[in-house]
């Protein structure tokens, strides 16, 4: 079986829901806590075990190329003033894996953006993690998806339970029969149906385990809405010729691509960091005293 190896982070979207703070900064350079986003994904890959890591750009990222790039004047200027913390964690960014960028220069859609890293990921299976999620588990999800392709030779999907009424936001699996534990057969695949036409609540969710058939797959799909071209579609080529598997979840994400997301993120990351606990604490509690809050129930 082939050893998974690659990962491809797309990252050439215009962001519009952050502006107008994305007119100047890539929507992967917004800092949650003190890190980019973007960071955090390219640290899942490796710690999931993936070095070599290709991100899909656009126009006005230069930012996210120069975070990932050594700054030898700030570097220097650190290590003058003995912050030799701050320093490492500076200089750890770039030392983080083998990390390679292509254009994609039409905003044509995801499944766009991952036929442009065929060349960079030639005939290997490889994994695509969205920069809109980010997880906080320890990339235990994404060793476990990486783990079942190597063990099956098959694609995989990471698959999430949400409400029924949100389904249409996302692609949809229905599951087969044959499914063990956490892990799903995949039967069908579509993109953001309507509630009422979703054949289940299970959700794909944005890391995906991808055998190399699927650029082939992506040749073959037409545009879609917006005259995009859709992932989801050439997965469901993809499943008309062999097994698609899809790993189920609970708890580790953060969709940072909407706004309360993003708030929450920063949020709940703040309260996990030992040096911000309490103050983040206190801070909640005066927020919410002053504007006589009371906590959800």
């Amino acid at each position: 079986m082939a050893k998974v190896r690659k990962a491809v982070i797309p990252a050439a979207g215009l962001g519009t829901r952050f502006l107008p703070a994305t007119k100047s900064i890539p929507k992967e350079m917004l800092p949650v806590v003190d890190k980019p986003s973007i960071q955090y994904v390219v640290e899942e890959a490796v710690a999931a075990g993936l070095t070599d890591v290709l991100i899909v750009s656009g126009r006005s990222k230069r930012a996210v190329e120069d975070h990932f790039d050594r700054n030898f004047e700030l570097e220097h200027y650190l290590e003058a003033q003995g912050r030799t913390e701050i320093l490492k964690s500076v200089q750890s960014s770039s030392d983080l894996a083998d990390i390679h960028y292509v254009r994609q220069r039409d905003p044509l859609g995801l499944g766009h953006a991952v036929s442009v890293a065929r060349e960079h990921v030639g005939n290997e299976p490889f994994v695509v993690l969205l920069a809109d999620d980010i997880m906080v588990d320890g990339a235990q999800l994404l060793r476990s998806m990486i783990a079942t392709y190597e063990e099956r030779d098959r694609t995989v999907l990471a698959l999430l339970e949400v409400p029924h009424e949100s389904i249409g936001s996302y692609g949809c699996v229905a599951p087969g029969p044959g499914g063990d534990g956490d892990l799903v057969r995949v039967a069908g695949i579509v993109e953001k149906p309507a509630p009422e036409d979703a054949p289940s609540d299970l959700a794909v969710f944005g890391r995906y385990v991808l055998s190399p058939k699927i650029f082939d797959a992506l040749d073959r799909i037409t545009p879609g809405r917006g005259g995009e071209l859709q992932l989801t579609d050439a997965i469901a080529l993809l499943l008309a010729e062999e097994e698609v598997f899809g790993r189920t979840f609970t708890e580790g994400r953060h969709d940072i691509g909407q706004k309360i997301g993003f708030l929450r993120a920063n949020i709940e990351l703040a309260l996990a960091r030992p040096d911000l606990e309490d103050d983040m604490r206190a801070l909640l509690a005066e927020i919410t005293g002053t504007y006589g809050i009371e906590p959800r129930r």
